[in-house]
């Protein structure tokens, strides 16, 4: 779907409920991958690029993405709004020659698209990944996040993400430095999720 697409969509649910869903994808169609790849895109523009400052081409993206669900340490999560893929999270476990580190797993590629937000999807989620960490035995969650990414934080802190630490350059956006913060979720078998 193009940004147009997406965006005329985002206006004709405002008087609609709207079909949400969180899953795990193991294969990929192509039009999924459009879909996974459009919103990418839009998430990059907005400043939610998880690295890359300006979207890359649509060739880059797909092998991506495809790579993605290759690794088998990597979990892929999407949100569907409408039945389109709006936005993803991985679950990252570490190497099995990782041992010392085998108690800890993070999350990496969190995004939804601008026009998708405000029906819940970064929180279900957020909510998804840290549940099956934590039913595959996880003890922590870790992540990071820009500084300046205000409502990815108040999720992470709503979730009971504590921030354990800062880099003050942590990307560069514009020619200029913008700071990081770093954050772990003790997962012991409470089941504490987001309410933000």
């Amino acid at each position: 779907m193009s940004k147009s697409g997406a965006n005329s969509r985002a206006g004709n649910r405002l008087s609609e409920e709207a079909d949400t869903r969180i899953e795990r994808l193991e294969a990929i169609t192509d039009a999924d991958l459009e879909n996974l790849c459009d919103a990418t895109n839009e998430a990059i523009i907005d400043g939610e690029g998880f690295g890359w400052r300006t979207p890359p081409s649509r060739h880059v993206l797909e092998t991506f993405w495809r790579g993605v669900l290759m690794v088998p340490e990597r979990t892929l999560f999407v949100a569907r709004l409408d039945g389109v893929i709006v936005g993803s999270i991985q679950l990252v476990r570490p190497p099995n020659n990782n041992q010392a580190g085998a108690f800890a797993a993070s999350v990496a590629t969190f995004f939804i698209a601008p026009w998708a937000r405000g029906h819940g999807l970064a929180r279900g989620l957020l909510n998804e990944s840290i549940e099956v960490a934590r039913k595959q035995g996880f003890r922590v969650l870790d992540l990071d996040v820009r500084g300046d990414r205000s409502a990815a934080i108040t999720l992470f802190e709503g979730a009971g993400f504590q921030r354990w630490g800062e880099k003050p350059e942590y990307a560069m956006v514009k020619r200029a430095y913008v700071h990081g913060y770093y954050y772990s979720l003790t997962l012991n078998g409470q089941q504490k999720t987001s309410k933000t």
